[in-house]
């Protein structure tokens, strides 16, 4: 991979015909290219098996399942009156992954919202969206499941 960075107003139009690919890395303006082909480099050498140290990482980032990412927590459990969310604590790994997918869905609704349409959401995810704010309307815009509603059977007397 050969990446060509700009200068101030770019490079000379003759060059552009050497290019097999453009990328973006947003809509600014920069004053060089230098540090978004950085940011370039370090996402697709991600993917590039050696380059991390445990190769399913990269599958479990952000986007890599079309939302952002659940915020992380370190040690201490108590840093400047702060505390680590207790569920992240208690030891039950289906609270542990249903906390993280909430909150992954929280973090894009507020951040990201586009990025709904193309995630892969279960009926759960549709209930934990309304429950966030999210509208019936954006639900269905973005292609969720609807909300699956368990219904109580009656008891035989």
């Amino acid at each position: 991979m050969a990446v060509l960075c700009g200068r101030y107003e770019g490079f000379d139009a003759r060059a552009e015909r050497l290019a097999t690919r453009e990328v973006s890395v947003g809509d600014f303006v920069m004053m060089g290219g230098e540090a978004a082909a950085a940011c370039v480099v370090e996402a697709v050498a991600r993917l590039v098996p050696g380059v991390i140290g445990d190769s399913e990482s990269h599958r479990r980032d952000s986007f890599s399942s079309g939302l952002l990412d659940y915020p992380e927590y370190t040690r201490p459990l108590d840093w400047r009156g702060e505390r680590v969310p207790e569920v992240l604590t208690g030891g039950n790994h289906a609270l542990i992954e249903r906390w993280r997918r909430d909150e992954a869905l929280s973090r894009t609704l507020a951040r990201r919202p586009d990025l709904l349409a193309s995630a892969e959401l279960t009926p759960q995810d549709s209930a934990a969206l309304l429950k966030l704010g999210a509208s019936e309307a954006q639900l269905a815009a973005w292609g969720a499941p609807p909300v699956v509603v368990k219904r109580r059977r009656a008891r035989r007397s």
